[in-house]
């Protein structure tokens, strides 16, 4: 039987178009003031909120939750793209159109090589496309997107957004790096460079240095981190936020079993709480 194609895409092409008017009327000149006031800089910081939010819904499995903040993050492409589109720039159908050609581009062993070639692919060197696992999507998928900015005399780095969450451009700037052979032989050698970023941040401390350097400092020790945390395959932002919800219950622990508010209590006091919270939370 044939892929009624139209029938199975209509109901969210439809759907789609009506986002995008809509997004078109509240920038209209008769749309909303608020929608028509923001430009690209005014509007980044929800979008990395939205983003967050998406994660946030996704750690606590919570489906309804999930759907409406896609919705929320959808709602940041189309304005970007409406806003692209009345300043000459670009519209959502080349948005579109440049991701559909991308998929197909880094996908050969879906789509074929000859779709491939068609959406761009430069890789002069035949790809293995014919049963693979996905240790060999990634390696085609890195040679692909490497054959794409072969033209463009840029670092290695260049490629890795600047927008991205501290923690997150951290690992993948280290990932980067060691696809350049820059990086620790091992862990032993991060232990030893967090254990001499420790020694650099106290001799900052007890030499009362501007804040300027502590900041450095600390920066460094962070930088450290996330590479070990990338070296033992964990994910540091994804690591943080587990401790982050981990505190939350536990502090929320502590005032609960207070009878007074926590200011009031000694540090020891504070510390036999914590130590209570933590192996409560143990027992469960």
């Amino acid at each position: 039987m044939d892929c009624n194609c139209d029938s199975v895409y209509s109901g969210p092409m439809s759907l789609f178009a009506e986002a995008v008017s809509i997004m078109a009327r509240l920038r209209a000149p008769d749309g909303c003031p608020w929608d028509r006031e923001q430009s690209f800089d005014s509007i980044r910081k929800y979008t990395l909120e939205e983003a967050y939010e998406v994660f946030d819904a996704i750690e606590r499995r919570n489906w309804p939750d999930l759907c409406e903040e896609l919705g929320d993050l959808l709602l940041q492409v189309l304005f970007y793209a409406q806003m692209a589109k009345d300043e000459g720039y670009f519209t959502i159908d080349d948005v579109i159109a440049g991701l559909n050609r991308k998929l197909i581009r880094r996908h050969p062993h879906v789509f074929g090589e000859e779709a491939s070639l068609a959406a761009g692919n430069a890789v002069e060197a035949a790809l293995e496309t014919s049963g693979i696992d996905a240790s060999q999507v990634l390696r085609n998928w890195d040679a692909i997107k490497k054959a794409e900015k072969a033209a463009k005399p840029a670092s290695v780095l260049d490629g890795i957004p600047r927008s991205l969450p501290a923690l997150m451009e951290a690992s993948k700037l280290g990932s980067r790096a060691q696809k350049s052979g820059f990086d620790w032989p091992d862990v032993d050698g991060i232990f030893a460079k967090l254990e001499e970023e420790t020694g650099e941040l106290r001799q900052a401390i007890d030499a009362k240095h501007p804040s300027e350097a502590v900041l450095s400092e600390v920066g460094d020790m962070l930088f450290t981190l996330v590479n070990l945390a990338r070296r033992l395959h964990v994910e540091s932002e994804f690591a943080l936020r587990h401790t982050n919800n981990k505190f939350r219950r536990r502090f929320a622990a502590m005032e609960a079993a207070s009878s007074v508010p926590l200011e009031s209590k000694t540090p020891e006091q504070l510390e036999a709480l914590w130590s209570q919270a933590k192996k409560e939370e143990a027992a469960c």
